[in-house]
């Protein structure tokens, strides 16, 4: 896969996790949701995916976890892409 390619997964899968921080309005993700929304705000602006990949991880650990609680509010789907655009990210 090329990194054009892996870096628009990378920034799709961390918009759709920004975007489920926002829906759950919990004030404990409050973090979370500003750093998706800067890195992804940098990456737009510089194409250095660096960060992404970095809150990507602890978004999903944060999604894995309201999931295990909350298993209707987390869908399979956003934790398996963000899975998937993670473990592609050395190729």
């Amino acid at each position: 896969m090329s990194d054009a390619k892996q870096n628009q997964k990378i920034e799709k899968a961390c918009a759709a996790a920004f975007d489920k921080f926002q829906k759950m309005g919990l004030d404990k993700y409050a973090d979370i949701q500003s750093k998706l929304e800067y890195v992804l705000g940098s990456y737009r602006y510089d194409g250095n995916p660096v960060g992404l990949y970095e809150y990507g991880a602890v978004a999903l650990k944060e999604l894995k976890k309201h999931k295990k609680a909350n298993p209707r509010l987390v869908s399979k789907k956003l934790i398996e892409d963000l899975e998937k655009a993670l473990k592609n990210k050395g190729r």
